[in-house]
């Protein structure tokens, strides 16, 4: 009686697992057919750029800095910056709707100021001081709407070669006439709402992007996007935390175009 008992158990806990397992393996051939939320969800998580559009052109906008192509100062330290501008206007926020879909400056609009390719500082008014090192440097200017997209015209921009200290070397060694990318954004940290959309934004000097010329390639957490138009990009299904962003100028055989600028990487950070 005993021994049937326990067969009949046993049997009837053979047929349960082996039905568990039948039951398990059908599910598992239903969530392959049709993903679950949770599946779906991480399927569009994954790394998209796409071209920003609907923000105002200012193709009349200009900023100038009476100071020659190249500026020779004596020692290191504390230099005014005397910026002018022309149809645009620092501190106001850009209209339209870009600056509730990206992170905006409750600042408004602003200059970024670049030297030697490092992070831009942001300059809400024309004028102000930087500290400038001894040696050879390079200085790009230009024109940011609030949400910090730059100003993309022949005169939205200026660039400096700076020779500084009694003996200055250029240990760069730009060539100021070749083409050159210089990085902007994502810069910093991004949180909440500000870290789902990411604005990608560059500036181009000396040469134009197409699909059979020059173009930039970018490399997000190992993803790669090839920009064939001068133009913002919006990056969207960034995950939480570090997110690493490499930007390159290549040629058009996909080449590394020569240049100190025309390859830098950047790390952001993003949180929830």
């Amino acid at each position: 009686m005993k021994t049937y008992y326990l067969t009949t158990v046993i049997l009837s806990l053979s047929i349960t697992f082996t039905g568990c397992k039948q039951q398990k393996k059908n599910v598992t051939e239903e969530e392959i057919a049709n993903p679950s939320v949770e599946e779906s969800i991480e399927i569009q998580q994954s790394i998209t750029i796409e071209k920003l559009e609907n923000s105002p052109i200012y193709p009349d906008a200009a900023l100038t800095l009476d100071l020659p192509e190249t500026i020779k100062i004596s020692q290191g330290g504390d230099m005014d910056f005397v910026f002018n501008l022309e149809n645009y206007e620092l501190g106001a926020q850009t209209q339209g709707p870009n600056s509730l879909k990206l992170a905006n400056s409750g600042k408004g609009q602003h200059i970024h100021f670049i030297l030697d390719d490092q992070p831009y500082s942001a300059h809400y008014e024309p004028r102000f001081k930087k500290e400038i090192p001894d040696g050879v440097h390079h200085l790009v200017a230009f024109l940011s709407r609030s949400y910090h997209e730059s100003v993309k015209n022949t005169n939205s921009v200026i660039v400096r070669k700076l020779m500084v200290g009694a003996n200055p070397q250029d240990s760069l060694g730009l060539d100021m006439k070749a083409p050159t990318l210089i990085y902007s954004r994502p810069k910093g940290e991004y949180t909440g709402k500000d870290a789902e959309s990411l604005l990608l934004d560059f500036f181009v000097l000396n040469t134009t992007l197409s699909e059979d010329g020059h173009k930039v390639r970018a490399t997000i957490n190992g993803e790669e996007f090839i920009i064939t138009e001068w133009a913002p990009q919006v990056i969207k299904g960034l995950p939480m935390g570090e997110v690493i962003i490499q930007l390159e100028l290549l040629d058009e055989t996909g080449t590394l175009i020569p240049g100190p600028f025309n390859k830098v990487t950047r790390t952001v950070l993003l949180k929830e």
